[in-house]
Order: C-alpha cells, then sequence, then structure tokens
C-alpha cells in the first residue's frame, strides 16, 4: 500500500539560508551592472544632450514643412469647397432656366405644326411663333451642353477635394508622429541632464550663462559691408532679438527656432522667405565661404536642418537651441555647407 505521509518541508534555517544567498546573488549581479555601466562623465552626457537636441532640431524643421503643407492644404480644399459651392448654384440656376425653356415650348408646341398652320387664321403670326420655337429648341440644346460641362467640371472639383482631404488627414497624423518624435528627443535630454549631480548641472549652466552673456556683449563683426539694404535690414532685425529663447516651431516675434528667426528678420525687411532650412537654403544664390556678406543665410548640417545669418568676421547670429537664446557665435562651431544670397 503506498505511503501517504507528506513530504518533508525545509527547516525555517534552510528558507533563511536559501533567501540570503538569493539576495547576496541580486547584489552582486547589481554590482557587476554598475561596474559594466560606469556613469557617465559630465562631458559625455554634455555631447549626449547637445545630440539630442541636434536631432530634436532636424525633426523640428520636417515638423515645420509637415505643418506648412497642412496650412497650404487647408486653404486649397477651403478654396475649392467654396467653388463646388458656387458652381452647384450656377448649375441649380441653370437647370431651372432649362425648365422654364421646356415649359415654354410644351406650352407652344403641343400642336403638330403643320396642323396649326392650316387650322390657323393668321398664317403671318403663327409662322413668328414657328421661328421662335426654332429657337428656343437650339438654346435648350445650347444649355444642355452648358449643363454636361458644368457637372464635369464639378465632379473634377469634388474629387480634386476629396483627395486633398486625403492628404490632409495623412499631414495630420504625420503632425502628431513628428511632435511625438521631438518630444521624445527633448525628454531624453532632460533626463540626462537630471542624472547629473547638482554642482554639475550648475557648472553646465553657468557655461550656457557665460555663452550668452558673450552673445550678448559686444561682439567684433568687422566692417564688411552687407550685400543689399534688405539684406542689412535682415541683420538689424535679428540683432534685435539677440537673447530672445529659442522654442521649437516658433518663428517669433518674442521667441524662435533657427528658421524661424530668419524668416522673421527677412520679413521684417520686405522679404518674403519659406519656412523651413532646407527651403531656405534654394530661396537665393549659393555662395562659398569666402564670398559671404552679412545679411547672407548661412546653411549647416548635411540635411540642412540648421540655418542662420552671416554676421561678420567670423561671426553668426542664429537660435542655436532648447536652453539657449539668440546669440552670435564662431562659424566654424558647426558643420558650414553653403551660404544663400537673397535677391
Amino acid at each position: 500500500m503506498a505511503s501517504h505521509r507528506r513530504p518533508k518541508q525545509p527547516s525555517r534555517t534552510r528558507r533563511v539560508s536559501v533567501l540570503t544567498a538569493t539576495a547576496a546573488a541580486a547584489v552582486a549581479l547589481t554590482t557587476q551592472a554598475a561596474q559594466a555601466e560606469p556613469k557617465a562623465s559630465e562631458k559625455e552626457v554634455k555631447e549626449k544632450v547637445d545630440k539630442l537636441y541636434e536631432d530634436a532640431e532636424a525633426a523640428t524643421e520636417k515638423y515645420n514643412g509637415a505643418k506648412e503643407k497642412q496650412s497650404k492644404l487647408n486653404k486649397e480644399v477651403g478654396n475649392l469647397q467654396d467653388s463646388v459651392a458656387r458652381g452647384q448654384d450656377d448649375l441649380n440656376d441653370m437647370r431651372n432656366g432649362l425648365g422654364s425653356m421646356a415649359t415654354a415650348q410644351y406650352r407652344t408646341g403641343g400642336v403638330d405644326p403643320s396642323v396649326q398652320l392650316f387650322l390657323s387664321s393668321d398664317p403671318d403670326s403663327y409662322l413668328d411663333k414657328a421661328s421662335t420655337l426654332d429657337q428656343l429648341s437650339t438654346k435648350q440644346a445650347e444649355a444642355l451642353k452648358k449643363i454636361q460641362s458644368k457637372q464635369r467640371n464639378l465632379a473634377q472639383q469634388r474629387k480634386e477635394a476629396a483627395d486633398k482631404l486625403d492628404d490632409l488627414a495623412d499631414t495630420r497624423k504625420e503632425l502628431g508622429e513628428k511632435k511625438k518624435k521631438i518630444q521624445g528627443k527633448l525628454s531624453e535630454a532632460r533626463s540626462l541632464l537630471n542624472s547629473m549631480t547638482a554642482d554639475e548641472r550648475a557648472k553646465l549652466a553657468a557655461e550656457q550663462a557665460r555663452a550668452d552673456r558673450a552673445a550678448s556683449s559686444r561682439v567684433d563683426l568687422g566692417s564688411d559691408a552687407s550685400a543689399s539694404q534688405r539684406a542689412a535690414a535682415a541683420l538689424s532685425a535679428a540683432k534685435s532679438k539677440v537673447g530672445s529663447p529659442y522654442v521649437w516651431g516658433a518663428t517669433g516675434p518674442s521667441s524662435f527656432d533657427c528658421s524661424g528667426l530668419t524668416q522673421w528678420a527677412y520679413n521684417q525687411a520686405g522679404v518674403s522667405l519659406p519656412r523651413i532650412s532646407q527651403d531656405q537654403a534654394t530661396a537665393g544664390t549659393q555662395l562659398g565661404r569666402g564670398e559671404l556678406a552679412p545679411g547672407d543665410l548661412v546653411i549647416f548640417y548635411g540635411d540642412q536642418h540648421h540655418v542662420g545669418f552671416y554676421a561678420g568676421n567670423g561671426q553668426i547670429l542664429h537660435a542655436p537651441k532648447p536652453g539657449a537664446g539668440v546669440r552670435f557665435e564662431s562659424i566654424n562651431n558647426m558643420p558650414f555647407q553653403f551660404g544663400v544670397r537673397i535677391g
């Protein structure tokens, strides 16, 4: 007969020993992980944060482009819908006119013309009416052709409006994705900054403050003249915004992103620039570094996601990144691509 005795439970002493060993192993693993991933230095954190800000700015320019496309599509859809509404009113009027002609034709042409002529006491008067009836039929045929043409045009406009509404929906989705990407980069940068000690953060803030003070103090820009009065006026407008904060997507007048500053400043000079840096890069004559004059645009990075003003003497004026104000800086601080002279 099989035994039904319960298996012997481990003693309390043995359970404690097992738990203690497990805890010790966990501590050892944690210690090894910490040793395997040493805390990043202040310099490494700063480099990572700067790279995240650069990535966020590149995403911002794409966001700005999608936002501009959304605005354009909104306007186009509105114009098409207005045109369709007006066309439908015209079509209704044309159909009403055709109905009136058909009624008149029925009233005057209900009897065979030869019989009417035979019975008429005034043949000359009847012939005049018959001539009018022929003209009415011709007008009716013309009206039908116009109605058919109007219907085709309206169908085409409705299809075009529907296609643009689809594009608009896709663009809105794209905007949300790009905004999420920007916020993710900025959030990651904040987390890295928060991982620094209080002393490290204070040192970094002091460095930023020194850079901002240097930008707002007197900078030697040399004596080179601008290529045009408009370029000089645009640069002057941008100088008046030194210290204004960088805010992604902002176009002034109190905060800016990089292309928002250049667009706003040239607008003050009476020149309309595209919204994003990649489009501003093709808005004028391309220049080499040695050809730059104050007020020319300067394009940075291979994907052309950053733009500023050439200010003279190897200095640029730009909206650099989150946490920094509009400031002067050496042109050598970023990978220069080319300049752009706005005509």
